[in-house]
This record gives structure tokens, C-alpha cells and sequence, in this order.
């Protein structure tokens, strides 16, 4: 096997950027489902339970905060400039692991009974 064809088969970097991009705008698009279907879930037990939780309102931030992360991917998708592309990726990335960060510690506080 010599040098130029093992460099054939290696993806290139714009591609690799693209497959992230892509996976970060349907990931953060199926998260923005999971927070919607937990925020009535949490309704629904707060409902029958008589109590009041701001895990609900914590929960639609982060529908937000994953709904940022999509539209952020989505706009480095479509943007023809490498540079802008990759500026809106790392963006969508950061978006998205606070978006993770927060879920987590809501599910924490739930779980733990402290909201």
C-alpha cells in the first residue's frame, strides 16, 4: 500500500466538519423532541400530584438551548465560506454540550427530589 493511496481513502477535512454538522443538527433536533416529551410528562405528574416545579420551565430552556444547537448546524450545512462554516460548527458543538450539560443537571435535581 503506498502513501498516495492510503491519503485517497482518508476523508477529507471538510467532509469530516460536514458528518459532525450533521450529526449535531439531527441529534439536537431528537433532543428538542425528548425535552417537549419530558415537559408534558412532568405536567402530567405535577398535575395529578398537586405539587409546582420549575423542572418543567428548566426544561423548555434546554428545548431552547438544543433548538439554538440545531439552528446553528443547520446554517454551517448551508454556508458555502469553510471559514463561517467551521465557525458556526464549533458553535453548534459548545450550544450543544451546554445543552447536554443542563439536561443533566436538571435530571439530577429531579431525580435527587431537590425542584
Amino acid at each position: 500500500m503506498n502513501l498516495l493511496s492510503s491519503r485517497a481513502e482518508e476523508p477529507s477535512r471538510a467532509s469530516v466538519r460536514r458528518d459532525l454538522a450533521e450529526r449535531i443538527f439531527s441529534t439536537s433536533a431528537q433532543l428538542v423532541g425528548v425535552c417537549l416529551t419530558v415537559i408534558g410528562l412532568f405536567r402530567v405528574v405535577f398535575e395529578l400530584k398537586n405539587i409546582n416545579s420549575i423542572a418543567d420551565n428548566l426544561m423548555a430552556i434546554d428545548a431552547l438551548v438544543f433548538l439554538g444547537s440545531c439552528l446553528l448546524s443547520y446554517l454551517a450545512l448551508r454556508s458555502i465560506r469553510a471559514e463561517r462554516s467551521l465557525a458556526l460548527e464549533q458553535a453548534a458543538d459548545l450550544v450543544f454540550l451546554a445543552g447536554l450539560g443542563m439536561m443533566v443537571v436538571v435530571c439530577a435535581l429531579v431525580a435527587y427530589e431537590l425542584i
